[in-house]
C-alpha cells in the first residue's frame, strides 16, 4: 500500500514537473465560461486554425452548438468543415475529429499531434495563453519558430499572420554552479500581423476560453446548478434555524 502511495506521488509530480518544463513566467488568462461570445468566438477561432492537427475526439459538434448557443443549422453551417469517408460532411453528432493521417503527421510534424480534448485541464489555462503568445523566430528550427513555454515544440506558429512574429529578448544570468545561461525575457515585433497586440490577446484569451470548455463541458450546467444549491440550503438553514427556535421556546 504505501509502495502504491510513493508510486503515484511520483507520478502526480513527475506530471506537474513535465508541464512546468520551462521556467518562463506564465500571465494570468482571466477566462470565463459563462461569456457565450468569448467561447463562440474560440470555437470559431479552433475550427479554422486547430482542429486540422488537433481533434477533440470526446466532444461532439451539437453539444457544443447547445452549450454556446448556437442552433443546429449555425453549427454546420459556421462550424463543420472536415468530412467523413464518402465525401459529405460530417454531422452534427459526429465528435470534433480530423481526417489527417497518423503515418502522414508523423512524417511531416516528426509526432503525431496531440488531441487537445483535456489540454486545458493538463497544462493549465495560464500555460495555453502564455504558450501562445510565446512563438518567436528561430532560424535553427524547421519552421522557422521556438517558443519560450514549450522549448524546441515541433508545431508552426499556425497564428503568426494574426500576431505577426516576434522576437525573443533575452537576459544573462549565472546557476548556482556558476554557469552562465540566457533566459528569455520578453518579446519583440518584427512585423506587425493583421490584428494589434491587443487583439490578437483577446483571440487568444477566446481560444484559451474554449479549450477550457472543451475540456469540461458541464462545467457552465454545473456552476449554474450550483447556485440554486447553495440558495436552496441557505433557505433550508432559515426555516431549521426558525424550526429549532420554536421547539427550544419553552425551555428555559
Amino acid at each position: 500500500m504505501i509502495k502504491a502511495f510513493f508510486l503515484l506521488a511520483f507520478f502526480l509530480f513527475s506530471g506537474v514537473s513535465q508541464a512546468a518544463g520551462n521556467n518562463y513566467p506564465l500571465d494570468h488568462a482571466a477566462i470565463d465560461s459563462s461569456d457565450k461570445p468569448s467561447l463562440q468566438r474560440g470555437a470559431k477561432y479552433y475550427v479554422n486554425y486547430c482542429l486540422g492537427c488537433h481533434a477533440l475526439s470526446y466532444l461532439r459538434y451539437n453539444r457544443m452548438g447547445r452549450d454556446l448557443g448556437l442552433t443546429e443549422s449555425q453549427v454546420e453551417e459556421n462550424l463543420i468543415f472536415t468530412y467523413d469517408a464518402e465525401g459529405s460532411p460530417v454531422k452534427p453528432g459526429e465528435h470534433m475529429t480530423n481526417t489527417m493521417d497518423a503515418g502522414y503527421a508523423e512524417k511531416v510534424f516528426g509526432v503525431v499531434p496531440p488531441d487537445l480534448t483535456l489540454v486545458a485541464r493538463s497544462r493549465g489555462v495560464d500555460w495555453l495563453y502564455t504558450y501562445l503568445r510565446s512563438f518567436y523566430a528561430d532560424k535553427t528550427k524547421v519552421w522557422g519558430v521556438n517558443n519560450a513555454v514549450f522549448p524546441n515544440v515541433g508545431m508552426p506558429h499556425v497564428l503568426s499572420e494574426m500576431q505577426g512574429l516576434q522576437k525573443a529578448i533575452t537576459e544573462e544570468y549565472i546557476d548556482e554552479q556558476g554557469n552562465r545561461h540566457e533566459k528569455i525575457v520578453g518579446f519583440e515585433l518584427l512585423g506587425s500581423g493583421s490584428l494589434s497586440v491587443e487583439e490578437y490577446d483577446q483571440v487568444v484569451l477566446d481560444l484559451t476560453n474554449f479549450l477550457a470548455y472543451a475540456a469540461e463541458p458541464a462545467k457552465i450546467a454545473r456552476h449554474k446548478t450550483g447556485v440554486w444549491v447553495i440558495a436552496f440550503l441557505l433557505l433550508l438553514l432559515c426555516v431549521t434555524y426558525l424550526l429549532k427556535k420554536e421547539y427550544w421556546r419553552d425551555i428555559k
